[in-house]
């Protein structure tokens, strides 16, 4: 999809507001709701655009050019508006019938109790690192399903109006601070039935939708989660190497050194050409993905395990190597990088914020993929 360079221009100039702001600046809002990239996800039935993954990644890593808490921001209320397209159609209405232009955030986790009640159940939690809650109407949120004896039976994800909870302002970070990832809260809010999707089942690909000819809505749950994560990290990496290129184009020197145009030291030259290729490596890697998601659910065929574990495997390996490709081009600019007035220092610690995030722990998913490869049916975890 083309994201207009006038837009991407835009998000880099808020970048520094958005930061000292704690959440994404409200222009960058405004323009984004003008270009319609809160709507990627959204059924076609209400005015969406029920796009791809492949989309929401190259949405994702073309936004994270210019801010990457913007970008981030964007691809989470996306896949909320994927996951909202899972439920019911009388929850999805709920939603989009008396605003189709209505936005949501996510929070997978189970941080919550419940209690069976009629025809639903009362939740009460707190869920932190909810990304897009300071911009939301409705929030998806992790609980345990629990029966008249108090016994789980099931893990859900509930659907709750934004006036249902409250905000408390949690996320004081050093990286991704635009993102305005707080903490909600409810206390005994009722959530009817319909609008509590099963993670359990949706983990096998068994989703509540009465719509079963959309094939986005039949994607990989585990995989489109992950997928959602990286499109703006790789954005990061490329918005560094932008930088990196244009402060050569300056014709600075290299500092103790003869060297009056770093331009022109092949020092220069291979470290530019390794962090670009890191960077291409990801790219690659990302839209392999996306496309192997796209793929297998259009053809209505549920994803095996061992392709889950590779795209699992392949967004952490965006991460990484995005993450790898940034260290590069901080040392080619030196310590001048750290300057609070220098975006570079920004772009890493935004990079370095995000690469962390759980689901695309190295380690771990290593250790997932290489048990699926080998065929080992224990597993370490059940986000596959």
């Amino acid at each position: 999809m083309e994201i207009p360079d006038a837009l991407v221009d835009l998000l880099r100039r808020n970048a520094a507001r958005t930061e000292a702001d704690r959440r994404v600046a409200e222009e960058n809002i405004t323009a984004l709701r003008e270009a319609g990239l809160f709507r990627l996800l959204v059924p076609e039935r209400f005015g969406g655009r029920q796009a791809s993954m492949r989309t929401l990644v190259e949405v994702g890593s073309e936004l994270g050019r210019g801010c990457g808490s913007t970008a981030w921001t964007t691809s989470l209320i996306n896949i909320a508006a994927w996951l909202v397209g899972l439920y019911p159609e009388r929850a999805q209405r709920e939603v989009y019938g008396a605003d189709p232009h209505a936005l949501a955030c996510t929070a997978l986790p189970p941080s919550a109790t419940s209690k069976a009640a009629d025809g639903g159940q009362v939740v009460t939690g707190r869920w932190g690192f909810v990304s897009g809650c300071l911009h939301a109407e409705w929030a998806l949120l992790g609980m345990p399903v629990t029966g008249e004896s108090g016994e789980q039976l099931d893990q859900g994800l509930a659907l709750v109006p934004m006036n249902q909870l409250t905000i408390e302002d949690t996320w004081h970070v050093v990286g991704m601070r635009g993102t305005g990832s707080n903490t909600l809260v409810a206390d005994d809010v009722f959530v009817p039935s319909y609008r509590i999707l099963s993670v359990s089942r949706a983990r096998e690909g068994e989703y509540a939708t009465e719509f079963k000819d959309e094939s986005l809505y039949r994607a990989a749950f585990i995989p489109v989660l992950a997928l959602s994560l990286v499109g703006p990290q790789l954005g990061l990496a490329r918005g560094g190497l932008e930088w990196v290129l244009a402060s050569l184009e300056k014709g600075r020197g290299i500092s103790h050194t003869f060297y009056t145009e770093a331009r022109a030291a092949s020092s220069t030259q291979m470290q530019l050409a390794e962090a670009a290729q890191l960077i291409d490596t990801a790219a690659l890697h990302l839209m392999r993905a996306a496309d192997d998601v796209d793929r297998w659910a259009a053809d209505g065929r549920r994803m095996p395990l061992s392709r889950r574990a590779r795209v699992r495997m392949d967004t952490a390996t965006v991460a990484l190597r995005s993450r790898q490709a940034l260290d590069i081009l901080l040392g080619m600019e030196g310590a001048r990088s750290f300057t609070e007035t220098n975006p570079l220092q920004r772009i890493w610690r935004d990079q370095e914020t995000a690469s962390r995030h759980a689901m695309l722990n190295p380690a771990s998913v290593t250790e997932l993929y290489g048990r699926a490869l080998l065929g080992i049916e224990e597993q370490i975890s059940p986000l596959i």
